[in-house]
């Protein structure tokens, strides 16, 4: 297998088909969830002699790649990291232009969505989303709701210690009212304060570009989770990228702190 993605690596037609990685790869196990910190699209501009935008743009038109193929495989969740509660301080030219990304690519591509049974979600908080972008996000939502096949969830205007915070002042006002005996919480019941509560904890984060750390993602549910980094930009990343992640994590033997 591992000489196969090699190859395949430096000569996609030696592979003689991405279905043969396919097959093996579905021989071990699929990761469940599978999150990821699309980073790397200003760089892929910047090299280019391109404006930013240019990179957001190319970067959009991955989602759709990697969605499909992530769906193709059998993996049940797929989150984006699409826009932090930190991305606001980014040039307004910018933020306006990010913006209209969802907007663009649920307009383009939802029929697709809908065909091939995926249910888009959101994470985040909607209060500051433009109205534009929220009502895009909205009408996918409710138009693909009952799908029951891989969820595509957007983590937009999403930041892990915002959510953190936000869990335990509904905790707090929880016992404060009754509602919640202080000496019933524990992970379980923290998890279920969280954005996440309806998903499992990612088993494979992946982020591109090469920076390795968290950026304020997931920092609660990552706990346990494989991380696969790679120096690749998020608009250079391609199926074969995601095969080799998830060839990576079928390598790892995942203990839990146990032996």
């Amino acid at each position: 297998m591992l000489n196969i993605l090699k190859k395949w690596k430096g000569n996609p037609q030696a592979a003689n088909e991405q279905s043969i990685i396919k097959e093996e790869l579905l021989k071990e196990e699929i990761p469940e969830h599978i999150a990821i910190i699309m980073d790397g699209n200003g760089r892929w501009a910047k090299k280019r002699a391109l404006p930013r935008i240019a990179g957001h743009h190319e970067g959009m038109k991955v989602v759709r790649k990697i969605t499909r193929q992530a769906n193709e495989l059998g993996v049940k969740v797929l989150t984006l990291y699409a826009f932090s509660t930190e991305n606001w301080k980014r040039p307004k030219s910018e933020v306006e232009y990010i913006m209209k990304l969802p907007e663009e690519f649920l307009n383009t591509y939802l029929p697709e969505l809908i065909e091939k049974n995926v249910q888009v979600r959101i994470m985040g908080d909607k209060n500051r989303l433009p109205a534009h972008t929220l009502r895009a996000v909205e009408k996918a939502i409710n138009d693909t709701k009952n799908n029951d096949g891989m969820i595509l969830n957007f983590a937009l205007n999403y930041g892990s210690r915002a959510e953190i915070i936000s869990a335990v002042q509904s905790i707090a006002h929880d016992v404060k009212n009754g509602q919640l005996n202080e000496d019933s919480i524990n992970e379980e019941i923290f998890s279920n304060y969280l954005m996440t509560h309806t998903l499992k904890d990612p088993d494979l984060l992946i982020r591109t570009s090469g920076e390795i750390r968290l950026s304020n993602f997931m920092l609660w549910q990552l706990a346990y989770t494989e991380f696969w980094f790679t120096e690749v930009l998020w608009p250079d990343f391609n199926e074969e990228n995601l095969l080799q992640a998830i060839h990576t994590y079928q390598q790892r033997g995942r203990r839990y702190g146990g032996v």
